[in-house]
């Protein structure tokens, strides 16, 4: 029986290469290729600046400190996304403001957030939910109208020059994405996409946060400070104490460690230069031949990775069964597995997890968040994944529901191969 998995990572030979020429240079922690990729972001999003660090979680955070949210402040997260999202905000010491989010695309509900704005609201952190962009434009227009303007009250000098809620996009899943006809990153003042191993652009481990923020800020400017901020305050990087009598530096402040190594930033420099040309394009026929084999069955939700106004960057294709409880859902995905695809769930709302219960969230007020994850199931999405094994995929997952709730089984279509 063979065996399909989730989302392993495309590892060939360009890949190997890059890793290995970088390996030879001797050059292998934050240098050359780092600031390479990061220019070579800043041209797909169109972003004035760009840094890269360890990790998206990382991006976030940095943002927030620079904006200088504390103990006190308020930052309206999705109650449907990953702990990194709201874990942030607690790092620094402030409260995550869970709303809940749309039936349509899982992502942030903008009628909600307008309920959710209060004099404490420094930020909202809205989540490209699977690569679906957010309602940037719905949500700006909330920042800036007349109401959130009066109720905003600044708590930095960054804050003050802004003179309104902070727009921070979650973006870990969709670089590459959309909104209305321009990259999604150039809807907010910040945005953070995750290189993390199973996402459609790897670094292995890793993130880059795109500056945008509004005239007077000096982008180039707050991007050196926060590369500094990811060096332990160091006001010298390793790339500019190379050669020469350079070792004289200074610690400016006590920074952070979440730089990103050369040796990491070679792959996505070989990933970057075939995104858009290869690695999209792949991923959205894959998602459109599911949405062709899902289409016959009754039972099956299909997600929105396509509209007028957005274009996903086809990261997770988050289907829902219809009509299933979550114990049907659970016993659907073991059956799966016991078949030998591998499926995942996208993911557990925040007020589920034990951190944030008992910081007092509950289920109860987040009932969309709740539906969405007790009926949803990730089906695999990778480079190499073939026509034939996602027409296993479909097979293997009709039998389940079949199993467990009666539905029809039979593929409703032609196979491709």
């Amino acid at each position: 029986m063979e065996k399909i998995p989730f989302a392993p990572p495309r590892i060939d030979q360009a890949i190997i290469d890059e890793v290995t020429e970088t390996l030879r240079s001797g050059w292998i922690t934050t240098g050359p290729r780092t600031k390479q990729l990061e220019k070579e972001i800043a041209a797909l999003t169109h972003s004035p600046a760009v840094l890269c660090l360890g990790s998206a979680t990382a991006g976030m955070e940095l943002a927030l400190r620079w904006l200088g949210i504390r103990e006190g402040d308020e930052v309206i997260v999705p109650a449907y996304t990953y702990c990194a999202t709201a874990n942030v905000v607690v790092h620094c010491g402030a409260k995550p403001v869970m709303v809940d989010v749309l039936r349509t695309d899982g992502t942030l509900d903008p009628g909600k957030v307008a309920a959710a704005i209060t004099p404490h609201t420094k930020a909202i952190m809205p989540v490209d939910l699977g690569g679906m962009p957010a309602h940037y434009r719905e949500i700006g227009d909330l920042i800036r109208n007349p109401a959130a303007l009066k109720l905003f009250s600044p708590g930095s000098p960054e804050q003050e020059q802004l003179g309104r809620i902070a727009l921070i996009a979650d973006a870990a899943h969709s670089i590459g994405a959309t909104y209305r006809r321009k990259p999604a990153a150039e809807w907010a003042d910040a945005t953070v996409f995750s290189f993390h191993a199973v996402k459609n652009l790897t670094t292995a481990e890793g993130g880059a946060l795109c500056l945008n923020f509004p005239e007077p800020f000096d982008n180039e400017a707050i991007y050196k400070t926060l590369n500094r901020w990811s060096l332990h305050g160091q006001s010298k990087d390793a790339l500019a104490k190379f050669g020469g009598n350079s070792w004289e530096y200074d610690v400016l402040e006590a920074g952070y460690k979440c730089n990103m190594p050369d040796v990491l930033a070679a792959i996505g420099l070989v990933e970057i230069r075939r995104y858009e040309s290869d690695t999209l394009p792949k991923r959205r026929v894959q998602f459109d031949l599911y949405h062709n084999l899902l289409s016959g069955f009754s039972w099956a939700e299909l997600p929105w990775f396509a509209t007028a106004e957005k274009q996903s960057s086809c990261h997770l294709y988050l289907l829902r069964i219809r009509d299933i409880s979550l114990e049907q859902r659970n016993a659907i995905i073991q059956r799966v597995f016991d078949a030998g695809v591998s499926v995942n769930v996208h993911y557990k709302p925040l007020p589920m997890l034990s951190v944030y219960r008992e910081m007092g969230y509950s289920m109860k007020d987040y009932p969309v968040s709740c539906d969405f994850f007790e009926r949803e199931i990730s089906l695999p999405v990778f480079y190499d994944l073939s026509p034939a094994q996602q027409e296993r995929v479909v097979q293997v997952l009709a039998d389940a529901v079949q199993a467990e709730t009666g539905a029809s089984s039979g593929l409703p279509f032609h196979k491709t191969v």
